[in-house]
């Protein structure tokens, strides 16, 4: 849990409303967390993964009431992620096993189009018996300044996240870093090179005027 436990990577946003800012936030914000909560990966489907968000010291609820989300001006939640595969190995062995007995029974092995309803019918029985990988993600939301941290190293996964809040909420991120705060503020990206004292030694003196005449 790194938001109480110490400092891991993380990425940085301001959050601006897309239209007028909530009358409530609180209630803007609990709104929008259930409207993208976690639910359970549903077994008879094809699907392999879920993600929605939870309560940050309980994966298993995502009821989000004031005493679990709020902390003074923070607004703490986690992005659940649960995803479960099949095996390939263990598919092949019990589809070995099934056709091993179906060449017992019958006196012959089983044509392709009974060993690809048997496959089926196998993948499912052990989807239905695996347990879900489950991993989550911290999010730390201050309600005062607008700032978002995302407590991941994942770009996909911190853009999965930025996706559904701006959904969910209509607002709009924009990150903190160097390079994008530089453009909100119409300076030139090309200016933001290490300088002389960063790294410790004289740039050559064509770079030197270029960068005064820039």
């Amino acid at each position: 849990m790194p938001v109480l436990r110490g400092a891991v990577t993380l990425s940085r946003f301001r959050v601006e409303p897309a239209k007028e800012a909530p009358s409530d936030v609180k209630r803007w914000l609990t709104r929008g967390l259930k409207a993208h909560a976690f639910e359970p990966i549903d077994r008879r489907s094809e699907e392999e993964r879920a993600v929605g968000f939870v309560e940050l010291e309980n994966e298993e609820s995502s009821e989000f009431s004031a005493g679990r989300l709020y902390y003074g001006e923070y607004a703490l939640f986690a992005f659940r992620i649960d995803t479960i595969k099949v095996p390939a190995a263990a598919l092949k062995a019990e589809l070995a096993k099934w056709a091993a007995a179906f060449e017992k029974e019958n006196g012959r092995p089983p044509s392709r189009g009974e060993k690809t309803q048997s496959r089926g019918e196998i993948r499912q029985m052990l989807r239905t018996r695996a347990t879900p990988r489950t991993s989550t993600v911290d999010v730390s939301w201050n309600l005062k300044t607008q700032q978002v941290q995302i407590w991941s190293a994942s770009r996909k996964v911190v853009d999965e996240i930025t996706v559904a809040l701006e959904g969910g909420l209509n607002v709009k991120f924009f990150g903190m870093t160097p390079s994008a705060m530089a453009q909100t503020a119409g300076i030139d990206e090309s200016l933001l090179g290490p300088t002389t004292e960063l790294i410790g030694m004289d740039l050559p003196a064509t770079a030197e005027v270029a960068h005064g005449e820039a």
